[in-house]
């Protein structure tokens, strides 16, 4: 909207407008699928197009006019040579898919069986908690309080062991305290 109204503030005409906003694609040849290679000549003027190798098999100690490159001088470049040339990426040939798919499962089974293995071994607490005598309950103020630790909270109240977390723990005495 904004491009209209600085097209018409400038006083191009609307079919200049039309033209540069719709873009154009010329094609010159088309070739079907059912077309032979002798029907569908080379369509860049019979330029001699060669097979296409990745200069990552080519010999690296080859006597090379480019040797970065791995090629001679007045060699003919392929047209996908921005997708073969040294500098692309290279095609993965150290494993088949099946052997790589096979030791990524070994892998992802080795560490959930290890995770499993130290789940079931591991305590619930790293250490063992301290122990006064007679529990500290009168310190603490009494029967029927609620315990509270930074970590988690407990109520003891008529023989009851909820473990709750911090905000919880007034809530959850509010309704004890009606239930009495």
């Amino acid at each position: 909207m904004l491009s209209r109204q600085f097209m018409a503030a400038v006083g191009l005409p609307s079919r200049a407008v039309c033209q540069l906003a719709r873009p154009h694609a010329s094609v010159s040849q088309i070739r079907y699928a059912s077309q032979t290679a002798a029907e569908d000549p080379e369509m860049n003027n019979n330029y001699y197009n060669p097979p296409g190798q990745k200069r990552q098999f080519r010999d690296p100690y080859g006597d090379w006019w480019d040797k970065q490159d791995r090629r001679n001088f007045g060699e003919p470049v392929h047209e996908d040579n921005d997708i073969l040339t040294i500098l692309s990426t290279d095609k993965y040939t150290h494993f088949k898919p099946a052997k790589g798919f096979f030791l990524l499962g070994c892998a992802g089974s080795f560490v959930l069986i290890l995770s499993g293995i130290v789940s079931m071994c591991y305590s619930d607490k790293p250490s063992a908690p301290r122990v006064f005598p007679g529990g500290l309950e009168r310190e603490l103020g009494g029967p029927n309080t609620v315990r509270y630790n930074r970590w988690y909270a407990t109520l003891t109240g008529a023989g009851l062991e909820v473990p709750i977390i911090g905000r919880q723990v007034q809530t959850i005495a509010n309704t004890f305290d009606r239930l009495e």
